[in-house]
C-alpha cells in the first residue's frame, strides 16, 4: 500500500495497514465478523480504506453475494484465469491471492496472530509483508452493538430451554435405593441427560456439540469435565450449558448447581456462599473498576468462609479458576474477567466457583452486560439448589 493512501491508527502510533484473513468464517469468529457470512471452507477477506472484499470459489460467490456484509465479492476462477492467461499451468493458490492483493494495492497487510503459518510463508515468497496484530483483530468486538446485544439474548434463551429440558428431566427422576437415579426403567447418566439437554437446544434453534457441562460429585472438581456415569441423589450436579445460536453465530452461556433431593448442610453452606459470591461481583462491576480487584475479593471472602484456594494432596481446590469471560462470537473471547477495566457495551460472564473434593462443586454463571450505570443481567433462568 501507497504512504500517501496509508490511513493512521491512532491506537498504535502507525500507520494503519488493510487488514487480510484467510480461514473458514464458519468455525472463525475474527473472519465471521469482518464479512457477515458463514462458510466451511477458507474464505479470503480484505479491508483497504475502508472497503470490504472477498474472494472466493464459485461454489460460494452467489450466496455471498446476498448474503455477505462486505463491498464487494470477487471470483477466485476468475482471478486464477486472468493470471493464468495462455499458460497450461494453473498458478498456485498463494500466487492467485498475492495477485488480488497487488490488484488492490495490498502489498503490505495485517493478520491476525492466529492466521496460518503456510500460507504466510508462501505469500511471502509471493512477496506480500503481513504484520500480526499483536492484540485483538477487531478491537470493537469487546463492544456489542444493539444487534449483537440482541443475537447473545436469544441465545442465552435457548441455552436456557436446555436448562429448563434438564432441570425437568431431574425432577421426574425416581431415586432409587442405592442413591442412582432413574428416568424410567434407565439409569440417569450424565451422557443421558446431556442428550436430552443438547436435543432441547436444537430444537429452539441452537447448536450443541457434545459439550455440555453435567458433572456430579467428585467429577464436579474438576470445572471442565464434562461429566460422565451415572448421576446420584443428594449430590451436587453442575449443569453448564453454552450453545451457539443457528441464525446469528453467537453464543449463549449459563451455568447452575442443583441436588436431586436433599442437600446436606454442608452442600447448602458451599452453594449459598457461592451465590453470595456471585452477587457480591455483580454489584461491584461498574465502568472504570479492574475486574481483577473484584475477582480477589471474592476469593478473599471464599477464604474467610472456610473454602481458600489452595492446593492440597496435589489437587487444586476452592475458587481457581478465573471470574469470568466475555461471551459474543466465540464462548471464551475479550475482555477476562481478571485482565478488565471495565466499559459500557463489552459483555462478561461472572461464574465464581468453589471446589471441595469429598463434598463436590458449586458453580453460578449468569452473563451481564456492562452499561454506563448499573449492569444489566441478561441471564433469567431461576437458581433453585434443590430439585
Amino acid at each position: 500500500m501507497d504512504c500517501h493512501v496509508r490511513l493512521f491508527c491512532a491506537n498504535c502510533g502507525e500507520m494503519a495497514r488493510p487488514k487480510f484473513h484467510i480461514a473458514p468464517s464458519e468455525s472463525n469468529a475474527d473472519m465471521f465478523y469482518g464479512c457477515g457470512f458463514r462458510a466451511p471452507d477458507a474464505v479470503i477477506f480484505l479491508e483497504r480504506d475502508g472497503v470490504t472484499r472477498l474472494l472466493l470459489s464459485d461454489l460460494e460467490i452467489d450466496r455471498a453475494r446476498s448474503e455477505a456484509r462486505v463491498d464487494e465479492v470477487e471470483s477466485f476462477s476468475a482471478m486464477e484465469k486472468e493470471l493464468q492467461g495462455t499458460s497450461k499451468k494453473k498458478p498456485a493458490f498463494n500466487e492467485v491471492v498475492a495477485a488480488w492483493l497487488v490488484k488492490h494495492k495490498a502489498r503490505s497487510v495485517q493478520v491476525p496472530a492466529d492466521f496460518p503459518l503456510g500460507i504466510a510463508r508462501a505469500l511471502r515468497e509471493e512477496g506480500i509483508r503481513m504484520k500480526p496484530t499483536k492484540d485483538a483483530f477487531w478491537p470493537e468486538r469487546e463492544f456489542k452493538t444493539t444487534k449483537e446485544l440482541r443475537a447473545i439474548t436469544v441465545a442465552l434463551r435457548i441455552a436456557e430451554v436446555g436448562m429448563a429440558r434438564g432441570f425437568e428431566v431431574l425432577t421426574a427422576a425416581t431415586i432409587r435405593k442405592d442413591g442412582r437415579l432413574f428416568a424410567g426403567n434407565r439409569c440417569l447418566t450424565a451422557e443421558l441427560l446431556r442428550a436430552e439437554i443438547e436435543i432441547a437446544i436444537v430444537r429452539a434453534g441452537g447448536e450443541a456439540r457434545g459439550d455440555t457441562i453435567v458433572a456430579c460429585g467428585e467429577i464436579a472438581c474438576d470445572p471442565h469435565a464434562r461429566g460422565r456415569g451415572p448421576l446420584r441423589a443428594h449430590e451436587l450436579i453442575i449443569l453448564d450449558i453454552f450453545p451457539r445460536s443457528t441464525e446469528s453465530g453467537y453464543f449463549g452461556d449459563i451455568s447452575r448447581t442443583v441436588v436431586r433431593g436433599t442437600a446436606s448442610d454442608a452442600q447448602r453452606h458451599l452453594w449459598q456462599t457461592c451465590l453470595e459470591g456471585q452477587e457480591t461481583a455483580i454489584a461491584a462491576i461498574r465502568p472504570g473498576k479492574k475486574g481483577l480487584a473484584i475477582q480477589d475479593k471474592v476469593r478473599a471472602d471464599f477464604a474467610a468462609a472456610g473454602y481458600p484456594t489452595e492446593r492440597r494432596d496435589g489437587r487444586w481446590q476452592g475458587f481457581f479458576h478465573g471470574l469470568g469471560h466475555g461471551l459474543g462470537l466465540e464462548i471464551h473471547e475479550a475482555p477476562r474477567f481478571a485482565s478488565a477495566t471495565f466499559r459500557p457495551g463489552q459483555v462478561i460472564t461472572v461464574e465464581p466457583g468453589i471446589y471441595i473434593p469429598g463434598l463436590g462443586g458449586v458453580r453460578h454463571e449468569d452473563v451481564v452486560h456492562i452499561t454506563r450505570v448499573l449492569p444489566t443481567v441478561l441471564t433469567r433462568h431461576s437458581k433453585p439448589l434443590e430439585l
